[in-house]
């Protein structure tokens, strides 16, 4: 079966469009033209501002004027990862999916239903003649993944709609009240790029096999950090022996919890036998300890050629140590919403460059105060060690609101077709509306989608039949607003 055999048609169909353009954050010019090829197509009002945003709009369906309008939002851009072992190039290269049983997914790489799948039903509706609503805005804002910079730059005055229903969650039946604030802190080490010592036999450790996923969504599962895993071996080899430190490579992403990651080492040559006898029991301990959650976690070592430089052993030692004392994961629980994560941390990458290392880490709460704690915590970790520290500005998140006029209706219209409650919830990540409401304070919000599993990730894949559940509730709750 093709993504264009799928129901709802007229949403896959425009979602197979999206999956050509390519879309990575930052370089969504591909996917803007798209959006004004598409608006001109089909006579729709269209602007953009300055960062990039654009917005169309429709007028109301007869018999539906004066209802109050309403804002469709989605982020066009997408988090592009995939596998070691995949050549493909996201600046370029058509994202190839595959239908697998009730699954689509993509071969190797990300799928881009985050949020794809949102700016595609915008699409659908606004291509539509036969679809009833008021009057609409559907706004298309770009660099959500790696900053929610379109959301930040939105100026007031741009929307006029006071009802907001953002299409970026992840879960069918789940209706979102809120969510969390992040902030990155970014931790740079220099150091002295010194010979190798000879007479020293050097390897390669890999890190794989992990299911990586979102640093928001999925840090509560309790999944393998590649940064992390690698970090023991290394800080049991420098306590241990004698080590040489040429490279540590791991993570991409600050919202991506690393799957991979590598070190290029140096030993005496008289350690090669216990360090071989060390990792085989460290990888029998490490396949035990994730063989619920992260089962496919493999390590691997492999001799190599001796580097020409390795890192300084006072950096190497303080690079070691930090991110092995850095914390990674949740960090407290929420006393207002059982089972949110309130606070977490996530250790996210680790580059070796000419003349410097640099860690890149993520935090997020629902509480404000609790955010700069843990963003505190992590830079005075990094700090202690001799490395320069950076904390970006952040982003707020958004305080729930249970009274929402908005959640009112949608609640009613989804026990109208299924005859079941949907859970109301709030999310631990990162979404556009907080922002938003800094600038349009009055809005009143809710956020739902279908269901996505392993987002952020190359096993990224969208729960096809939950596309229509979610697609019919749309549709109904625009008839009802």
């Amino acid at each position: 079966m093709k993504i264009t055999d799928l129901q709802p048609t007229i949403v896959w169909k425009f979602f197979h469009q999206i999956t050509q353009v390519p879309r990575p954050s930052k370089k969504e010019g591909k996917i803007i033209a798209y959006l004004e090829t598409f608006a001109k197509e089909y006579h729709i009002a269209i602007k953009k501002d300055a960062a990039g945003n654009i917005l169309m709009s429709k007028p109301a369906t007869p018999g539906f004027e004066n209802r109050p309008t309403v804002v469709l939002q989605s982020h066009v851009d997408m988090v592009c990862e995939k596998n070691s072992d995949k050549v493909f190039d996201f600046d370029k290269d058509a994202i190839e999916t595959i239908v697998d049983g009730e699954w689509l997914r993509a071969n190797g790489t990300t799928l881009g239903a985050d949020n794809g799948i949102g700016v595609a039903a915008e699409l659908a509706i606004l291509s539509s003649k036969d679809i009833e609503h008021g009057p609409l805005e559907c706004l298309f804002t770009v660099d959500e993944e790696t900053g929610l910079t379109g959301a930040s730059a939105l100026q007031a005055g741009f929307l006029t709609g006071k009802t907001l229903l953002n299409l970026d969650s992840e879960d069918e039946g789940e209706i979102f009240i809120g969510c969390a604030g992040g902030k990155g802190t970014k931790a740079e080490f220099v150091y002295q790029a010194t010979p190798t010592p000879s007479h020293r036999d050097y390897f390669r450790i890999d890190v794989k096999g992990l299911k990586g996923g979102h640093s928001g969504s999925d840090i509560n599962l309790g999944l393998g950090n590649a940064n992390k895993i690698l970090v023991r071996i290394l800080n049991h080899l420098i306590k241990d022996t004698d080590l040489t430190l040429c490279h540590f490579d791991g993570g991409n992403l600050h919202n991506a919890i690393p799957r991979e990651a590598y070190a290029v080492i140096g030993l005496p040559q008289d350690a090669k036998e216990g360090f071989i006898t060390y990792i085989n029991r460290f990888t029998a301990e490490i396949e035990n300890e994730f063989k619920h959650i992260d089962p496919k976690v493999q390590i691997e070592v492999q001799s190599v050629d001796r580097p020409e430089k390795s890192i300084d052993p006072q950096t190497a030692l303080a690079l070691i140590l930090s991110i092995e004392a850095c914390p990674h994961g949740v960090l407290s629980m929420s006393h207002d919403i059982e089972g949110l994560v309130e606070t977490s941390t996530n250790l996210a990458s680790v580059k070796t460059l000419p003349g410097s290392i640099v860690i890149g880490t993520s935090q997020r709460s629902s509480v404000e105060s609790r955010k700069e704690d843990a963003s505190n915590q992590v830079a005075a970790v990094f700090q202690l060690a001799g490395a320069k520290v950076e904390q970006g500005e952040g982003y707020p998140g958004w305080a729930p609101n249970p009274d929402s006029p908005v959640l009112k209706v949608a609640r009613e219209t989804y026990v109208k077709l299924y005859n079941k409650e949907p859970k109301i919830m709030a999310i631990h990540a990162g979404l556009e509306c907080g922002l938003f409401l800094e600038k349009y304070p009055y809005l009143d919000m809710i956020s739902f989608g279908p269901t996505l599993r392993d987002v952020h990730s190359p096993n990224e894949r969208i729960l096809i039949p939950t596309v229509s559940l979610w697609w019919a509730h749309l549709l109904e709750l625009l008839k009802s607003i």
